[in-house]
């Protein structure tokens, strides 16, 4: 199973996610979202519906997907993931399940 298929996957079981994405200067970004294959390509788009962050960071890849149960804890759990460090981050991503996420 690609990457982006178990993204999808997972993306389907709930309506809400949260996301981190890999930019091209190695930086991380989280946000949350409705639907992750969307919001990934409004991110490479670098148009007004990207994060003013990413714009000037990409390509960025998704690295890491979390369903949430509704918006409200999607934003809690965003909230969460934005105060780990970087190194806890990357080690939430290596514990995710996705298959050879691109860290390095």
């Amino acid at each position: 199973m690609a990457k982006t298929d178990k993204i999808r996957k997972d993306a389907k079981l709930n309506c809400w996610n949260i996301y981190i994405l890999k930019c091209s200067d190695n930086s991380l970004y989280t946000g949350i979202t409705t639907d992750p294959g969307r919001r990934l390509r409004e991110h490479n788009a670098g148009n007004r519906s990207a994060a003013k962050y990413t714009r000037a960071r990409r390509p960025v890849c998704m690295v890491y997907v979390e369903p949430a149960v509704n918006r409200s804890e999607a934003l809690r759990r965003e909230y969460q993931i934005k105060q780990l460090s970087s190194e806890q981050k990357l080690d939430l991503i290596r514990r995710s399940g996705l298959p050879n996420p691109p860290l390095d």
